[in-house]
């Protein structure tokens, strides 16, 4: 596994790469890697012939008083679980790399970002979409992967995409979960056992949605009703939305159709988690 610090060197070993006729897969990633990012990984060695991942903590996605301070920054252990996965390359920019002094040139982030996330992270979307787009730029990778997770995130990418003619495909992975279902994500690791116990009760309400959907109840209404009251009998410590939403524009829906998401994001303690389930209509 060959790591590579310089924007330069990576975009000449792509390059290279593509013209002997390579297929390369990019995995971006913010480090502190768990079981998700490396079904990512070993999605891009099945579709592409080299699968390349990035380890970069974007400061510009990181609120005021959110957690890029504390966001648990564990380098090796990334560098092992990639090399055991079988990861070809691993890019790892510094923040003056990505952003040199001086830069003052930001992406507006497209429609798709405005409610849920973007409403309540001001300015989350333009940091992931400007950093996405460098990424994109210095590795002219063939396929992005990314996981289902961070449902909002795939739309927005999705969007600028095809909104900026940026010539690569995007493949959305499924969500991995934990044996009782909790989604992965590198913020569970801030849980305690208690808030940990109590964390599992998004994809029960999750499920529960689902399971009405199938019995044949589209009002919307009465499912975000359910899904809030059983969030709040976790009882979860504040719910920034529990709602059900189009898969493609993420706008809200009033009857579920095909295509419709269940989107959840609470805090439990200090620790904020989203997870989301496209719904079987």
């Amino acid at each position: 596994m060959k790591i590579v610090e310089n924007p330069s060197e990576i975009y000449s070993l792509v390059a290279s790469s593509k013209c002997n006729g390579k297929r390369v897969g990019l995995v971006p990633t913010m480090g502190a890697l768990h079981a998700g990012h490396l079904s990512l990984v070993e999605e891009a060695k099945r579709h592409c012939d080299i699968a390349i991942a990035t380890i970069f903590v974007n400061p510009t996605q990181f609120g005021p008083n959110e957690d890029f301070s504390k966001y648990p920054r564990t380098l090796d252990s990334d560098l092992e679980q990639l090399e055991r996965a079988k990861c070809d390359w691993v890019f790892v920019p510094s923040t003056m790399q990505m952003f040199p002094e001086g830069l003052s040139t930001y992406l507006e982030p497209p429609t798709v970002s405005k409610n849920w996330e973007g409403q309540i992270r001001p300015g989350h979307f333009r940091g992931v979409t400007t950093v996405v787009l460098k990424l994109f730029h210095m590795i002219p990778a063939d396929v992005a992967f990314f996981g289902r997770k961070d449902y909002q995130q795939v739309a927005v990418l999705r969007a600028m995409v095809r909104d900026l003619n940026v010539p690569i495909e995007l493949i959305a992975c499924d969500t991995v979960r934990e044996q009782d279902g909790l989604a992965m994500s590198s913020r569970n690791r801030y849980l305690s056992p208690t808030d940990r116990g109590r964390a599992v009760g998004l994809w029960n309400a999750l499920q529960h949605v689902q399971s009405l959907v199938r019995e044949g109840c589209h009002d919307v209404e009465r499912l975000e009703s359910e899904m809030r009251d059983m969030l709040l009998a976790v009882p979860v410590d504040r719910i920034d939305y529990a709602a059900i939403v189009d898969g493609v524009t993420m706008e809200p829906l009033s009857h579920v159709l095909p295509d419709a998401v269940a989107i959840i994001a609470v805090c439990i303690g200090t620790t904020r988690l989203i997870d989301n389930l496209s719904l079987d209509v």
